[in-house]
């Protein structure tokens, strides 16, 4: 599958911003059964400084400044990836990947020593969103991370009680909401979804990830797709050594598959979010998100 992928944010101020300083997370990266074939950024007012590099998870980064005095904050992204995840499925269904127990993983994870194992470490550590998981996280984890159960079934059982558990509920949280209040109320969005397994894996032990990206929606049949119907997305990915890394998204109960499409991945939401700034002026602003995701091959 080859698609084209158009994100816009606006921002509207009630007042004159005479500076402002960002940091955006929006060109997709090359990752498993995923290949960058095109992206262009369009940044309204032009900004007075603009660069782009990598950061520590590897991540396309964009700082940029704008020095003028402005009403408006546009950034226009278009993106065309190519994904294809077959030759992924079929791996996922070796022994390697889902005969590994979640206790022959942390004895693996304590003695690493390559390259690979001592970076998925890291992953277990607290991050800014994610600290030490709670008793209440804990237990709950452990009814899906039996020692002797492997590592993929624990992670697939795990994504399908927080699906069949948690209510999606647009607004009842915001970026700085707790794993505890997410977990304790069993409401929120795919951030926080991806956030309560990522804290759960944890507890246990064990390496887990946020990823950040989009995933595209199929209308019913025999309905035309609405442009800005797609929307940015989340879920998260856990470590099998020997293996890699699996991605899951308890969202919508399911392995990502071509329609998930990775922007990047850290620690939590923190690491990867779209846009991030600093602005000088005085007021209040509005934010408005648009996603367009269309498939230029049929599914």
């Amino acid at each position: 599958m080859v698609f084209n992928v158009t994100h816009t944010t606006a921002y509207k101020y009630n007042a004159p911003v005479s500076y402002c300083h960002n940091i955006a997370t929006l060109r997709p990266r090359d990752s498993q059964g995923q290949q960058l074939l095109d992206f262009k950024i369009d940044i309204s007012p032009l900004p007075s400084e603009i660069s782009e590099r990598k950061d520590f998870f590897g991540n396309f980064i964009t700082r940029f400044s704008i020095q003028t005095e402005h009403k408006e904050l546009k950034v226009t992204t278009k993106s065309k990836i190519e994904r294809d995840f077959t030759p992924f499925r079929e791996q996922m269904n070796s022994n390697s990947c889902k005969g590994v127990t979640n206790s022959q993983a942390i004895f693996a994870l304590k003695g690493a020593t390559t390259p690979e194992l001592l970076d998925a470490k890291q992953y277990i550590l607290d991050s800014i969103f994610i600290r030490r998981a709670n008793a209440q996280i804990r237990e709950y984890a452990q009814l899906s991370f039996l020692p002797n159960r492997s590592v993929f079934d624990s992670a697939f059982e795990l994504m399908q009680r927080i699906y069949t558990d948690f209510d999606f509920v647009s607004g009842f949280t915001s970026i700085s909401t707790p794993v505890e209040e997410v977990m304790r109320e069993k409401k929120g969005v795919c951030q926080d979804f991806a956030q309560i397994a990522i804290s759960c894996i944890r507890s246990m032990g064990l390496p887990a990830r946020y990823v950040s990206g989009y995933i595209e929606t199929i209308p019913p049949e025999g309905q035309e797709k609405l442009v800005g119907a797609d929307a940015s997305h989340a879920w998260f990915s856990i470590f099998i050594p020997g293996f890699g890394w699996v991605d899951f998204d308890p969202t919508n109960n399911m392995i990502p598959m071509n329609q998930h499409i990775v922007v990047g991945w850290g620690r939590d939401y923190y690491d990867v979010p779209p846009l991030k700034g600093v602005v000088f002026g005085s007021g209040k602003s509005k934010l408005k998100v648009m996603v367009d995701i269309r498939a230029t091959q049929p599914v």
